[in-house]
Parts: C-alpha cells; structure tokens; sequence
C-alpha cells in the first residue's frame, strides 16, 4: 500500500509526525537570534541525552562523520591504537585510525559474540610502558545485534590509562550509556538512531583526560576540529552551516524524549527487544546472539529457518506488509535479517511486526505454531507494564 512503509531496521528508523512537520517548515537564518535560541535549547537537552556535564557537538553528518571527529582529534601517526572488534562498525574504528597513520591492534571475536573483560584486562596488563594511546569499542554493534559491556570494559581501560572511545549510534537513546559516571572519554552517537530524526546529523562528546589528548594532536581535523565546535556551543552557534531543518526537528525530538525519561526510554528499548526476542525463539527461529544479556536493545539478528531465504523473508515481508527489515552486512549477508526496535517504535509496530513476520514464515513453508509469536510478543509485553 502506498505511504505505509515501516521500517524495522536499525537506521534510519520511524520519525514522529511533529518531527517531520517542525522539518518541513521554511528554513531561518543559522546565524539568527532565533536559530540561536533553538541551539541553546538543543545543546542543553543533549547534555541531558548524553547524561554528561561536559558540552555535545553536533556536526553535519552520518554517525561515520563522528567517529572521524573522535579519531582524527586524538591520534598522532605511530600512535597504537587497540580496536575492540565484534563486527563491521568495530571494525570501521580500526580503519579510520589506520587512515590517520595509526599502528593499529584488534581483539576480535566471531559474530554474535561480545569482548570478554577479562581478555581486555590481560592485554592491558601486558603493555607495562602504556604504549597503547586509544582502545576503540562498539557499545551496540548494529550488524550483529550484540552489545558490549561498555561499563566494565572502560573500567579496565581506565585503569590502563588508555583513552576509551566508543561508538553509541545505535545505543544512546536506546540503552544505559554513562559517559561521566562510567568513565567514558569520547562517545559518539548519530540522528537516524534513537534520537528519532531522519540520517544528518551526528554527536560527539569529551571528557577533559581526552582533552588533553587533542592538545597534542599534531594535525586535527577542520570540519570536525573540537575547539572550534566548542566555542560554538558556548556561543549557542556553529563553526559552519549546519543542517538547519534537522536541528529544527531534533528540537522537537529531544522535548519527547525529555518527556518519556531517558530511564524509560532506556527501558522501553529494553522490554521491547526482549519481548521480541522471546516471540523469535517462539516460532522456531534461531538468534544470532543467543545469550540474552549480550543483546542489544536496538537489533536483533534472525538466522533464517533451514530451506527458507533471506532475501524472500525480506521480499515477502516488503511486497505484502510493507514492513521492511534490514539483511546481514558483508559476510553475514544473506545468512541472518536483522529487525529493529530503535527509536520512535511502539507496541502496535512490534505486534504488527511479529504477526507480519509470521505470515511471511507460514507462506515460505516454515513449520511453527501459527499465533505462537504474536501471543508470546503480547505476553512478555504485559510483564513490563
């Protein structure tokens, strides 16, 4: 049906109605005072979001953008930077430094699977003259669904006295993330997530230990240089155009989730993705990361049933629900679908979902108890209320 597409991947997710129609409206001025009052009320919020003291830039790009601006402030070439690897956008940290002449190290673990401290520990412990500068870690891995303990892992680098720097795109507004209370130096995050926004916009916040790091950065970025944003958010303004309409919007988003909580958003994530995960494992189907308290709150990767595709699941899905979800990436294409809970979903998305889901199941020819999913889904969703 035309105009009914739901997206249930893991970004760009479902953007409310008042977001959409605060963006539509006329552009104004950047450098007006009015502009200037929708930034002082977006930089507050974000330190909200961010549950940080320290200031929240904002730059006019994808998540990918963010990381560059974490990285290409911080390292020097020969730096060694250790990359905490359990998927693809793990592995993009480790590629961004090597761009910037870093001698880069990974710990890398298999698909579904979630860095064990202890691992982390014993290699920190191992580098006795703290050559290692940065550790790089994926809080939610969006092209697996696994999720990190971002809590423990940067107390451990902490320790060391490494900087920690952590992708969150997928997990701020979705899960727990502390960055001032678990000791996390720079943290970064994207619009398309679970800020609620259309793709365009990311974040980026530091702590002071970081700061001192980008004082001895030989040659920062421009675009993304900390120091110009920072006298830009202190001036409720921007170094450079920004993408007006969108921060326009992301006003509007960061008011709801103001309203929810970030606690209950948090939650929300949570009993959303557990319910589904239990409404999967329902109608027989396997999950990539099996151990529930590895899983993110934003993904769920589904191993498709024996016989059955994943390119007809996401086709069927798509042609008779108009309820799109997204495939594996690079060597899991193909071999896993991912669905995501992230953002701006409600109970009615995930029932419709699941129900949609399992048409599709029954007419690929899967052998399930038809309704066991929805009826798990609803089951587990009224534990939480």
């Amino acid at each position: 049906m035309k105009d009914k597409t739901f997206l249930m991947i893991p970004g760009p997710t479902p953007v409310p109605e008042s977001v959409l129609l605060e963006i539509a409206k006329h552009p104004i001025g950047h450098r007006s005072s009015e502009f200037s009052s929708i930034l002082e009320e977006v930089y507050t919020n974000l330190k909200y979001v961010f549950q940080t003291e320290n200031d929240v830039f904002m730059f006019t790009s994808s998540g990918t953008g963010a990381m560059c601006a974490a990285l290409e402030n911080l390292i020097n070439e020969g730096d060694k930077v250790l990359s905490l690897v359990i998927g693809n956008f793990g592995n993009r940290w480790a590629k961004i430094a090597e761009s910037r002449g870093a001698i880069v190290e990974k710990i890398e673990v298999e698909a579904g699977d979630v860095i064990n401290p202890e691992v982390l520990k014993k290699r920190l412990a191992e580098d006795v003259n703290k050559e290692i500068k940065i550790v790089t870690l994926t809080h939610s891995e969006t092209s697996t669904g696994a999720a990190n303990d971002i809590k423990t892992l940067c107390s451990i680098i902490k320790e060391h006295g490494a900087l920690s720097v952590v992708d969150g795109v997928t997990s701020v507004c979705a899960m727990p993330c502390k960055p001032d209370e678990w000791g996390i130096d720079v943290l970064v995050s994207g619009s398309q997530k679970g800020f609620m926004i259309p793709p365009g916009l990311a974040f980026l916040v530091a702590n002071e230990k970081a700061w001192k790091v980008y004082e001895q950065c030989k040659h920062p970025g421009f675009y993304f240089d900390w120091a110009a944003h920072r006298k830009s958010v202190r001036a409720n303004s921007t170094p450079f155009t920004p993408a007006v309409n969108l921060i326009a919007g992301l006003n509007v988003a960061l008011k709801m989730i103001k309203e929810e909580g970030i606690d209950n958003m948090n939650a929300r994530h949570r009993r959303h993705a557990m319910a589904l995960r239990a409404a999967l494992r329902a109608i027989n189907l396997k999950l990539l990361v099996e151990n529930d308290e590895n899983a993110s709150y934003a993904i769920t990767s589904i191993l498709p049933p024996d016989g059955i595709t994943v390119p007809d699941i996401r086709k069927t899905l798509q042609k008779d629900y108009d309820i799109v979800v997204a495939n594996g990436q690079n060597q899991l294409k193909d071999r896993i679908f991912r669905m995501g809970t992230l953002g701006f979903v409600c109970d009615r998305d995930l029932i419709a979902s699941v129900g949609a889901l399992e048409a599709t199941l029954l007419k690929l020819g899967h052998k399930f108890e038809l309704g066991a999913g929805v009826k798990t889904l609803i089951t587990e969703l009224n534990k939480g209320n």
